[in-house]
């Protein structure tokens, strides 16, 4: 995520701004310009070329900040959720926020990765779209099926979420992680073909072995013994397709943090300069990591990335960054 600021009175902004605390502008986000900008008192927001841009109609409902070139319609990202709880669900509607914040983060990114976005309109049988559910009353299962993303609206509880971590043993759980990974997903099933799919089945494994059989099987007796020599987490090592998403999910946390940390002026090392991820990662990443992980320890913290990129694991990374056009090696 870049760093914003105020085009009124170049005051620093966060992404989730609504209102610039040292003017009092009024704000929006423009998917367009991949900056946040001024909208009148009516919500209006004119572009260089003379067009008009209207604050997204989620604007009060999710805290939705985007721009719609429609008035009273929805943006870009709150057009890709295809269900969302009902108003009369209180406990739903308070977690519906906090998943779309969480979500346009992800479209920021995938955007920045120049990854294609293909929706639903386009594409009616396996289009990207989010059901954001509440498990408040009836059961709710995060994953992803033929493009739909289905996120239980629960992982937004810190306490909930804190619970399935320790009881996972996991060392690490977010609602932006859910997204990263389940889009994972996604992205194998569209861009993972011919070639590629011969070489994604030489690093993550044929991916045609019997999904529920793998997952009884991890659950009855854990990931295999010297697991962390070839996967970035216990849960890769269930499937194949498990291993490619939270292999994706990683992708997209390492290219974020990176792309926050240089322009917040944390690292001098320009990230454009690296065609190769796997060159990024050694170069940039790991000693960034490790001293963003003593920084968690220096404040009594856990680390902030718990984890160990094997040499194996460095290659499923690389062949996951070059499905973006700003990782291809010409």
């Amino acid at each position: 995520m870049r760093a914003f600021e105020c085009r009124q009175c170049g005051n620093v902004l966060y992404f989730e701004n609504t209102t610039c605390v040292s003017c009092g502008s009024a704000l929006g986000f423009s998917r367009e310009e991949k900056a946040i900008v001024p909208v009148d008192d009516d919500g209006r927001y004119m572009d260089a070329e003379g067009d008009t841009w209207w604050l997204c109609r989620n604007r009060e409902l999710s805290a939705c900040t985007w721009l719609t070139q429609v008035k009273g319609s929805l943006c870009f990202n709150c057009a890709l959720t295809r269900t969302r709880p009902a108003d009369s669900d209180a406990a739903g509607m308070k977690a519906f926020p906090a998943a779309e914040s969480a979500k346009r983060r992800l479209i920021v990114e995938l955007d920045a990765l120049e990854l294609p976005i293909v929706t639903r309109a386009q594409d009616p049988e396996n289009g990207l779209a989010f059901d954001l559910l509440s498990s408040a009353n009836v059961p709710v299962t995060t994953g992803h099926q033929n493009g739909v993303v289905t996120i239980d609206l629960a992982e937004g509880d810190s306490v909930h979420r804190e619970r399935l971590r320790r009881d996972l043993d996991e060392p690490y759980r977010t609602l932006l992680g859910h997204f990263r990974h389940e889009t994972g997903h996604y992205y194998e099933a569209l861009l993972v073909r011919d070639e590629l799919l011969e070489r994604a089945r030489e690093l993550f494994g044929d991916e045609r072995q019997d999904y529920g059989e793998a997952l009884d099987r991890h659950y009855a007796e854990g990931p295999p013994a010297g697991w962390r020599a070839r996967y970035i987490s216990a849960y890769a090592t269930m499937h194949p397709w498990e291993d490619f998403a939270e292999t994706f999910a990683h992708f997209l946390h390492i290219a974020d943090t990176i792309d926050t940390a240089q322009s917040l002026g944390l690292t001098t090392v320009d990230p454009s300069a690296f065609r190769s991820f796997r060159d990024l990662v050694a170069g940039v990443w790991i000693p960034l990591s490790v001293a963003l992980n003593q920084i968690n320890r220096s404040m009594g913290k856990e680390p902030l990335y718990p984890f160990v990129i094997a040499a194996p694991v460095l290659e499923k990374l690389e062949f996951v960054a070059s499905l973006s056009p700003r990782y291809q090696v010409a």
